[in-house]
């Protein structure tokens, strides 16, 4: 027994050191048994391209392109609709609304150039109320006071909250900012007087 293992690990680490240089040839032995070499590999990772169709914690916003573990995609993201594997034609889609996007953005921010250019070419706007001691008036001049004078004169529509008003106790001219856009910001003049 002891002289067929020696034999036999003989004759397999000879065929070994023989059969490194061509494996992928088979191998035919005396007693008409062919020997085929196997080389092991790495384990291929199973990814999936996919596309978020919401905000995951921890994974990505929507439709950003991520490649997720297929078991993590099959188990979790498919059955919860959270995820959808990448097609050429969803790509296609993807960059149409992108640009349909972007195309949308561009119109909002030149609207707001043109309003600005608008409010600016105005001039002046005029604030009565009622006058107190010396240049003192009563109450306070707000940004709603400027939207209802702002929709009076020129039949915009301008909400309160883009409106930043100094604090105007006094008579005078005064500058307030409306914020029409992230990247546009309007100057309006005001002046306040007491009648």
């Amino acid at each position: 027994m002891a002289s067929t293992a020696a034999a036999l690990s003989w004759s397999s680490s000879t065929w070994l050191q023989t059969s490194v240089n061509n494996f992928n040839q088979p191998r035919k032995f005396s007693d008409n048994r062919m020997v085929f070499v196997v080389v092991a590999q790495k384990k291929a990772k199973k990814l999936r391209k996919i596309i978020l169709k919401e905000d995951v914690a921890e994974l990505g916003k929507k439709g950003q392109l991520l490649d997720v573990k297929a078991g993590y995609y099959r188990n979790y993201l498919q059955p919860m609709g959270i995820a959808q594997i990448v097609t050429p034609l969803l790509l296609k889609e993807m960059r149409m609304e992108e640009e349909r996007i972007e195309a949308e953005k561009k119109r909002v921010k030149e609207e707001a150039q043109q309003m600005a250019l608008m409010f600016e070419t105005v001039g002046a706007f005029k604030v009565k109320r009622k006058g107190g001691k010396g240049k003192q008036i009563f109450g306070s001049v707000t940004a709603q006071d400027l939207t209802d004078i702002i929709k009076a004169q020129l039949q915009r529509d301008v909400d309160k909250r883009i409106v930043s008003l100094p604090e105007i106790r006094e008579t005078g001219e005064y500058v307030a900012e409306l914020k029409l856009h992230p990247e546009v910001t309007a100057r309006v003049r005001l002046n306040v007087y007491a009648n």
